[in-house]
């Protein structure tokens, strides 16, 4: 029994066809629990040989040729039609899956019967989405905001297309994909989405031959988006949920034309096209009231400037918004139960420094001035309702060997902050709260791969949103929070430190020891405390409760004649590096090594010198550091004014002179920790 099919609509894909085939090869779900319909929309180029001679060699395979339709949307029905599994996948030929993507999408699927499956997606061309930020079992359109996710590259039961007559509008055109997805999502009845495994890889071409990309008039865009809408009237009722996708593609698909930084960098012509086709769909489906009034202050703002034919004004609010800078203050960070807790306070700021505020009058709280005032048809300024409304703000982690983001649960809520007192009060909205980055849990409630995270915040108020590098300043009272600790069952290193010049708070996952090393080195090592035949070493290393054991070694002596001995990092109070006293060197001293990855693939790390006597250690002595001129330093490099300043000149580089300057900042940054 045929379980999924994959449906890859391909033409001329190049060199870009070989990765997307050999990701589908390589999938654990057995060729004959799955199939391979590969619908070639008349290639010139030679991927009609390729699958056939594919075709040929795996019997799963299934090739169908057919004249040029001239884009995607006839040959994905083609292969729906052809398909033999009980699911589809769509899958574009320039992409790529993980290899369980379809074995999990599929129990997933059959676990909750569910109408359509959303993998988690990463891959060159993938933001961050916080549709993905935890598994969820079953939801439908109206609890969940699936509609933020509109590509058809998800798993659909076959049944429900075909019951319900979905299909991708066939010939060259835009929208195809939001109006076969708005189809869909009003339709099914259970969803399920997967966030704890990238499933599909969205890649860029370095051609930029996506089929995203490719142009079409603004006219005919807008005609698109028609059809989109009326799917989304015709499959809802009158009220909240149609109200709510509606708004999703006012915001999204016209009023993002129509705001920083696009709408500034258009040439006049194409500003002008775009604004005139904007504001004839805006006019006739938007001016109801209630998908308006749901926006935020300054998209309603934008809304009601469109409405009153003020381009001008769209102009000017885009110019002193593009300027708005989001910020983050990290107010406590600490280890708790293997868990890392990061409590911040962020917000928007003025390109001065001065906070981006609302001011109260009469009961009511206005727009800040130098965002408002002088704006045509706006005689006393804007009222943005409540300004916690839609203020809010997430933790993200990127994931920079996968360009993979997760999400951190915590509590973050907005505030208004006094500035001013009475009679004319000022407040700054902030948003603040504690999240919590724990490594086992932190990849939608599954452990985060081994590699590096930087950590980010996103902050929105008001209808301004900013992504923010989470940076802690050159305080020495961070020196004893970021420290390394062993968490988790099995047991993980994880060792969360700043990077340079900015100090953005990283965190590195049981890889990469080099900011292991120094947090080590920096710290020292000892005391050592023989118990029998094992010494126990004690380590600056933070050892969680409930942590297990971590089976590592310890390398002793120099290279041609050192010896490698079988050791574990044991929690503790403070975690404890336990091995054998014995040992086949001669008596003396020797470099002693920590090695916590036993494969080799990562080098050992210096910890200190073992004083060998009669064929046994008994003595561990740190490593010497010139630890006065290298912490002075430390604290110069760590000034955050320093660190902007060292960021603005980088930037301005060329680009092989900022990768020379970006390493030359990475090893002082290295040298300072030790």
């Amino acid at each position: 029994m045929v379980k999924v099919s994959v449906v890859v609509p391909v033409y001329n894909p190049g060199r870009y066809l070989q990765p997307c085939v050999d990701s589908l090869l390589r999938q654990s779900m057995p060729p004959g629990e799955c199939e391979l319909v590969f619908v070639d929309d008349g290639s010139t180029d030679d991927a009609p040989r390729m699958l056939d001679e594919l075709a040929q060699r795996h019997p799963h395979v299934r090739v169908h040729h057919q004249e040029n339709s001239g884009w995607p949307g006839k040959p994905r029905n083609v292969g729906v039609d052809l398909a033999r599994g009980e699911y589809v996948q769509f899958v574009d030929q320039d992409d790529e899956l993980a290899p369980e993507a379809l074995e999990r999408l599929h129990a997933m699927a059959v676990r909750n019967g569910s109408d359509i499956v959303l993998g988690k997606v990463g891959g060159s061309m993938a933001g961050p989405s916080s549709v993905f930020a935890r598994t969820v079992e079953r939801c439908t359109v109206a609890d969940a905001p699936l509609i933020e996710s509109v590509s058809p590259h998800k798993m659909f039961r076959r049944a429900f297309l075909l019951d319900h007559d979905i299909r991708f509008p066939e010939g060259k055109r835009r929208l195809e994909d939001q109006l076969f997805m708005a189809r869909a999502y009003v339709r099914a009845k259970t969803v399920s989405i997967l966030g704890d495994y990238v499933c599909y890889y969205w890649q860029r071409r370095d051609d930029g031959g996506n089929n995203s990309g490719k142009a079409a008039s603004m006219r005919g865009y807008y005609d698109n988006l028609r059809e989109v809408l009326d799917a989304v009237e015709e499959g809802t009722e009158p009220g909240e949920l149609r109200n709510t996708l509606l708004r999703r593609f006012f915001r999204v698909e016209m009023m993002t034309r129509l705001r920083e930084p696009r709408l500034l960098r258009y040439s006049d012509g194409y500003r002008n096209e775009g604004y005139k086709v904007v504001r004839e769909l805006a006019l006739e489906r938007f001016w109801s009231g209630e998908v308006i009034a749901g926006l935020s202050p300054l998209m309603r703002l934008r809304a009601t400037l469109l409405e009153r034919d003020r381009l001008d004004g769209l102009m000017e609010l885009a110019r002193r918004c593009e300027k708005v800078r989001g910020f983050a203050e990290v107010e406590s960070l600490r280890w708790e139960e293997g868990v890392l807790r990061l409590g911040v306070r962020a917000g928007l700021v003025h390109p001065d420094g001065s906070p981006v505020v609302v001011s109260k009058r009469e009961g009511r709280y206005w727009l800040d001035d130098r965002l408002a005032a002088g704006l045509p048809t706006l005689s006393s300024g804007w009222d943005v309702g409540d300004p916690c409304d839609h203020t809010q703000a997430e933790i993200r982690v990127h994931h920079l060997d996968t360009n993979t983001w997760w999400f951190a649960p915590g509590e973050l809520k907005g505030s208004l902050v006094a500035l001013d007192p009475a009679p004319a009060p000022r407040y700054q909205v902030v948003v603040s709260g504690t999240a919590s980055l724990d490594p086992n849990d932190l990849a939608g409630g599954s452990p985060v791969a081994a590699g590096r995270y930087e950590v980010w915040l996103s902050v929105q108020t008001l209808g301004l949103g900013r992504p923010v590098r989470v940076t802690l300043d050159g305080s020495p009272a961070w020196d004893d929070v970021v420290v390394p600790a062993v968490v988790g069952n099995p047991a993980r290193i994880v060792v969360p430190h700043r990077t340079m010049p900015i100090g953005q708070l990283m965190l590195e996952v049981d890889e990469r020891h080099q900011a292991l090393a120094g947090a080590l080195a920096a710290r020292g090592v000892g005391p050592l405390h023989a118990g029998g035949p094992r010494l126990q070493l004690t380590i600056p290393v933070q050892a969680e409760p409930g942590a297990a054991a971590r089976d590592v070694e310890v390398v002793v002596g120099r290279a041609g004649s050192a010896r490698t001995m079988s050791a574990r990092i044991e929690p503790a109070r403070s975690a404890v590096l336990a091995f054998d006293d014995a040992t086949s060197l001669p008596s003396g001293r020797h470099p002693l090594a920590l090695r916590t990855d036993p494969s080799g693939r990562q080098p050992a790390i210096p910890i200190g010198t073992a004083v060998v006597r009669d064929g046994r250690i008994v003595a561990i002595q740190s490593i010497s550091y010139r630890a006065i001129p290298r912490r002075v330093l430390a604290r110069i490099t760590a000034d955050p004014w320093l660190h902007k300043q060292a960021f603005k000149v980088i930037e301005a580089l060329p680009d092989a002179k900022a990768r020379r300057a970006r390493k030359l900042a990475r090893r002082l940054a290295r040298w300072t920790r030790g």
